[in-house]
């Protein structure tokens, strides 16, 4: 691949919110983090009646094309799959997990996501659909890929790219980034808010993100309406689809939950309360 072009941003402009946070992780400042030391995710203020802030989208810039947002490498007609790896595709295995939200918290059902990336390289297939695909999150807003993580490439930090599109509404085009890459201070595309929670699993790696669309959604009224069971319905385990009002137990708290979708390993209640209310 051919390096990327200097992009002059032109003395005398305003700072920009990206060039901003750029130069805060640059100086090793924060962008939102939790007690955990993780990049705070759209679930953990969803429990909170607030209003979240929209996902920023991301100008690739990767090179000349019609679409300055998407960049040369997007391909319309990706498969419908959730699983973008090939046997015996090179890499690191790596998986990305979280919701769909509207701007007023609600989780958001039926939203097209259309990922596309580097292979283990830092090529993009343009012949064929390796590394590309598209997937609708859940009835609780949830989506799943399973992946590698995506090569280097000149001028550029590691990314995925994503459309995401809730029905009716307009297209969301951005990047998921990696915390602690080199090349995360040097992208002039690199945006902080765009960071992933990402952590080793195994031989590979996990990361989760939460996207935010300026959608419509509103939250549930309150209690949730479906039947809790009641005792509580035993320990909370990974794995399991949870409906809104099912009860658990963990560590020996007791917790209803407040949101349908499928428990996994990070997701324990006491850690997100968009899903799981303490009794």
């Amino acid at each position: 691949m051919t390096p990327l072009p200097h992009r002059d941003t032109g003395a005398g402009r305003p700072i920009s919110r990206k060039s901003l946070l750029k130069a805060a992780v640059a100086a090793g400042a924060a962008v939102p983090l939790l007690s955990s030391g993780t990049v705070a995710l759209a679930r953990d203020a969803a429990g909170r009646g607030r209003t979240l802030s929209a996902t920023p989208a991301c100008d690739d810039g990767d090179g000349p094309t019609h679409d300055q947002i998407e960049g040369p490498y997007f391909k319309p007609a990706s498969p419908l799959r959730t699983n973008l790896v090939d046997p015996g595709t090179p890499g690191t295995p790596l998986t990305v997990s979280g919701y769909v939200f509207g701007r007023r918290c609600a989780p958001l059902s039926g939203v097209l996501l259309d990922f596309w990336q580097a292979d283990d390289a830092g090529d993009y297939d343009m012949a064929g659909y390796t590394l590309r695909g598209h997937q609708f999150t859940a009835a609780g807003g949830a989506f799943s890929l399973t992946t590698i993580v995506p090569g280097l490439y000149p001028g550029r930090t590691r990314h995925l790219h994503v459309k995401v599109q809730a029905p009716g509404r307009p297209v969301l085009t951005t990047q998921l980034y990696f915390p602690g890459e080199p090349r995360n201070t040097t992208d002039a595309l690199f945006d902080a808010a765009l960071l992933m929670n990402v952590r080793g699993a195994g031989g590979g790696r996990e990361g989760t993100f939460d996207f935010v669309l300026d959608a419509d959604g509103t939250p549930g009224p309150g209690d949730p309406t479906d039947p809790p069971t009641d005792p509580p319905g035993g320990a909370w385990t990974p794995g399991r689809p949870y409906a809104a009002g099912d009860r658990v137990t963990y560590q020996g708290g007791a917790y209803r939950c407040v949101q349908a979708h499928i428990s996994m390993a990070g997701w324990e209640p006491p850690r997100v309360p968009a899903l799981w209310r303490r009794e």
